[in-house]
């Protein structure tokens, strides 16, 4: 069964259809990848999905709920959250508080408890730095716990704010091009954090431009182009449309020639 689905979701800005009656699904522990040119409206229907936006049609369900236009943060409490595209990290913070941050949105406990500080508050504190410690060890980050975020290379900011998003017990994750300005070396180490946490059972929603990356993780990609889904499948079969190769692919191949060139 789908943890998530997309139906018929559509918006327009100024009369332009940035995004027209797009619809797939994503299962727990499947990567689903949303490929297109610039302009496609892959962020756009990213940020429909996490609560940004409210959609103009359509319908997004999770877990067989209707949550279309739900608030980011109820949507991280019941298990949806994602990254940016521009990384969200506080900077001056350690590594540890920057996880810990996210936890704030689990809390439960009340405020006259937190002013007091009832037991119930240390034990909530004690348990979310366990948590956070085990979503950075999960990242490749616990040794980094004290240092200062803004000290981190790129590639492990990334990671980071995975982390981030992990912290509310995420069941589906959505990221916005996770890999975009990392070496091949970060790229290969997002490459296996993603295929780790789809193995352990989260649903992923990936937007990404590397194309090899996308080819090489996704159990299923969807295309866009200017608004439109104009294919879906697997890989192979995504790889071989000729929709596909004069939209993205084809241009993705001339700008590589030109470049050689």
């Amino acid at each position: 069964m789908s943890l998530l689905n997309v139906t018929g979701l559509g918006i327009t800005f100024g009369g332009l259809k940035a995004v027209d009656d797009v619809s797939f699904a994503v299962k727990p522990g499947e990567i689903v990848s949303v490929i297109g040119p610039n302009g496609a409206g892959k962020t756009t229907l990213f940020n429909m999905i996490s609560g940004v936006y409210m959609p103009g049609r359509g319908k997004v369900e999770l877990d067989g709920q209707d949550v279309t236009g739900t608030p980011p943060h109820l949507l991280a409490r019941m298990g949806l959250s994602r990254t940016f595209q521009n990384l969200q990290i506080f900077q001056d913070m350690t590594v540890l508080d920057n996880v810990l941050a996210g936890y704030h949105l689990q809390e439960s406990g009340s405020i006259l408890a937190d002013l007091l500080s009832l037991p119930g508050m240390h034990r909530r504190a004690a348990k979310a730095r366990d948590g956070a410690m085990g979503l950075l060890t999960r990242v490749r980050l616990d040794k980094a716990a004290s240092q200062e975020a803004g000290s981190l290379s790129y590639g492990a900011l990334k990671r980071l704010e995975i982390a981030r998003a992990l912290a509310l017990n995420t069941r589906i994750l959505l990221l916005d091009e996770p890999a975009a300005g990392c070496n091949a070396v970060e790229t290969e180490e997002i490459d296996h954090l993603i295929a780790e946490l789809a193995a352990s059972g989260i649903a992923i929603l990936l937007v990404e431009h590397d194309m090899k990356l996308v080819m090489r993780i996704s159990n299923h990609i969807v295309v866009l182009d200017h608004g439109e889904k104009i294919a879906e499948g697997d890989p192979a079969t995504v790889s071989r449309d000729p929709q596909v190769i004069a939209a993205y692919l084809g241009a993705e191949e001339t700008e590589a020639a030109d470049a050689d060139g």
